[in-house]
C-alpha cells in the first residue's frame, strides 16, 4: 500500500501549501489518505480564487505525506501534510470532476516519484503549534481529541465547570 499516491485539484500557491505544511481543508477518508505514501497537487486554474501560473489539471507538487490532521482552515475537514516535497511540472494530469482522487504510483506514466528531488519542508510556523505551558484552547483541545480518536472536532464537546 505504501505506493498509493493521494492525488487533489487545488488552486492554492505553492507558498500557502509550504507555509501550512502541505495541502488542507479536504473531506477524504483520513486513514486511506495517511496510508498513502504520495500527494500529487494539481492546479484547478478555473477557479475564480486560483494563486498559481500553472496550466489547469497540471501536476506542479509532490508531497510525501507524514500526516492526516484536522484542517487548521475548515472545522471537520483535513489537512495532508508532507515531511518533504519537489516541484514538478506536467500537463494534463488531471481528470473528472472530484477534487480528489486515489492512484498508484504506477499510473502516473509520466511521472516518477523515484527521481524527483526532494526537500524538507520548511519549519511549520510557530502559532500552529500549542505552548503548553500557557495550556490548551478549546480548538486545539479539540483539534489534538480529533486527531487521537479520528473523529472531526464538531463531534467533540468540552465542558468547563468550575
Amino acid at each position: 500500500m505504501s505506493d498509493n499516491v493521494l492525488m487533489v485539484l487545488t488552486f492554492k500557491s505553492i507558498e500557502h501549501i509550504l507555509e501550512v505544511g502541505g495541502t488542507q481543508s479536504w473531506a477524504l477518508d483520513r486513514a486511506r489518505a495517511r496510508a498513502c505514501k504520495y500527494a500529487v497537487l494539481c492546479r484547478n486554474a478555473r477557479s475564480a480564487r486560483v494563486e498559481g501560473p500553472e496550466a489547469h489539471g497540471s501536476a506542479f507538487l509532490v508531497g510525501r505525506i507524514s500526516d492526516v490532521v484536522p484542517s487548521t482552515d475548515t472545522e471537520g475537514r483535513w489537512l495532508v501534510l508532507f515531511s518533504e516535497y519537489a516541484h514538478c511540472a506536467v500537463e494534463g494530469q488531471w481528470e473528472g470532476r472530484n477534487p480528489i482522487r486515489f492512484r498508484t504510483a504506477a499510473e502516473f506514466a509520466d511521472l516518477d516519484f523515484e527521481t524527483l528531488s526532494f526537500q524538507p519542508m520548511p519549519a511549520i510556523l510557530q502559532e500552529r503549534q500549542p505552548d503548553t505551558r500557557r495550556g490548551l484552547t478549546i480548538a486545539e483541545a479539540k483539534a489534538g481529541l480529533s486527531l487521537a480518536l479520528g473523529v472531526p472536532p464538531s463531534a467533540i464537546e468540552i465542558t468547563i465547570r468550575g
